[in-house]
């Protein structure tokens, strides 16, 4: 599975990437490759000063080695190597009245002593910030991710959008940042849902992100 989802991150970095820099028309994404030390590394994509985009980033990475200690004492383990990769994106447009958008889609595995493979999950989402509201591009947003949601199960939308709405709640502020969107996390297997039906849930959202922003 690690291997499937970072071949379509890969694939979703390129599509996602090509296709802003043909909107907008100006500038192009410059590409940084990191190395982790301690095992991984991935790829920084930025935009900025374009024709539409002041400033934005598409990144993927995939890192892996011993698992740190604030994980080892959340699962109770004392010992365990882990594995995680995913594509997390933000996009600030220059002009005021396109919002900005922030999504990120991700897969976590965790090994025991011997290396075998003793949980795994998917988790992401992606949420719209506007400066000024047009009710028709919240409502388009919101559509899509609702009609990606619907295919795999008909609570998942109202799920993870309450979720979203309480993840981003700004309580010094008493107010919420933006208008909300998806935000799920630990989505393992169980008995209604294989790892695989997670993985088509995580990039059906994946492929839908540009329908719902642009």
């Amino acid at each position: 599975m690690k291997d499937k989802f970072y071949n379509y991150i890969e694939n979703l970095q390129n599509t996602i990437t090509s296709t802003l820099e043909a909107i907008d028309g100006k500038a192009t994404f410059k590409e940084d490759i990191w190395v982790r030390e301690e095992g991984g590394g991935g790829k920084t994509r930025v935009i900025e000063n374009g024709a539409i985009f002041e400033k934005g980033g598409v990144n993927i990475s995939s890192v892996y080695g011993e698992l740190p200690e604030v994980l080892r004492n959340q699962f109770g383990v004392k010992e365990g190597d882990f594995f995680a990769c995913g594509l997390s994106l933000v996009l600030h447009p220059i002009n005021p009245f396109i919002p900005s958008v922030h999504a990120n889609w991700r897969y976590f595995e965790m090994y025991n002593a011997s290396g075998e493979i003793v949980t795994q999950w998917f988790g992401g989402g992606q949420d719209l910030t506007p400066y000024y509201l047009f009710e028709e591009d919240a409502i388009h947003f919101h559509q899509v991710c609702k009609t990606a949601c619907d295919k795999h199960h008909l609570d998942f939308y109202p799920t993870f959008k309450k979720n979203c709405d309480a993840y981003f709640w700004n309580a010094h502020r008493n107010e919420a940042r933006g208008i909300g969107g998806l935000f799920f996390d630990y989505l393992k297997e169980t008995e209604d849902f294989s790892i695989e039906n997670r993985y088509d849930f995580v990039t059906e959202i994946g492929n839908s992100f540009l329908n719902s922003y642009l």
